[in-house]
């Protein structure tokens, strides 16, 4: 079997609103572990209380995912900066 090897380049990734679309998806993880938390007895009774951790578990990790793109966000500007004005250096 050959080694497969790419024809063309890869494309530049995507940039847009990283910290606003991890924030918006950490929030959203909460809301919903705050919405199940009144029928936690009902999820308990029914075996699916892991629904109600897995919320959680998803907005916590997303607290570190918001604390990760916004320090990847500011050194992507550092570069750019630095870049722009090379005296700096």
């Amino acid at each position: 079997m050959a080694k497969w090897t790419p024809k063309h380049e890869a494309p530049e990734p995507l940039e847009g609103p990283v910290v606003a679309t991890i924030t918006g998806g950490t929030i959203l993880w909460f809301v919903l572990f705050l919405v199940q938390l009144p029928f936690y007895g009902w999820y308990d009774d029914h075996g699916h209380l892991w629904w109600v951790w897995t919320c959680l578990a998803g907005a916590g990790l997303g607290l570190i995912g918001i604390w990760y793109v916004r320090g990847r966000d500011a050194a992507l500007k550092r570069a750019a900066a630095a870049a722009a004005d090379p005296q700096t250096h």
